[in-house]
């Protein structure tokens, strides 16, 4: 496990930037975090990193279920705040199929538990003040 800390949006932007460089085709980012930790912030700068021309088109999909971005890669954004509740649920949003062809972001990811995808990478954000936030991202087999 690995922590970071950054003290401003443009700091958590900057490390999605650099955390996207070591994600590729079959990749799983599971986002972990309170309402307002950066969820959002964070998939907006690996989006930054992969190449997204425009990354104001990265928004929540928390009504959409799945956004799909294309920059070096396509980068499917998943949100399960409103929605899986088990197993099932999670496979019938076709990510298998996504993780052939992508990156797959979660956001709320904890709320998906054991259907995650193995391997996949675990972003848990903090607070820990108004605008800065500690980010533990570990590899998870």
């Amino acid at each position: 496990m690995k922590t970071f800390e950054t003290r401003s949006i443009k700091g958590t932007l900057g490390l999605g930037r650099k955390f996207a460089g070591r994600l590729d085709v079959g990749d799983c980012v599971a986002l972990v975090g309170e309402l307002g930790s950066g969820k959002t912030v964070l998939t907006r700068g690996l989006a930054e990193g992969l190449g997204l021309r425009d990354s104001r088109m990265v928004a929540s999909p928390t009504f959409v279920l799945v956004r799909e971005y294309v920059g070096r890669l396509p980068i499917f954004h998943v949100d399960l705040y409103r929605t899986v509740r088990s197993a099932a649920e999670l496979a019938a949003l076709g990510i298998e199929e996504m993780l052939t062809q992508g990156l797959v972001v979660i956001e709320w990811a904890d709320r998906a538990g054991e259907a995650l995808p193995h391997p996949h990478w675990q972003i848990v954000i903090e607070i820990t003040g108004q605008t800065s936030r500690r980010f533990r991202i570990t590899s998870i087999d």
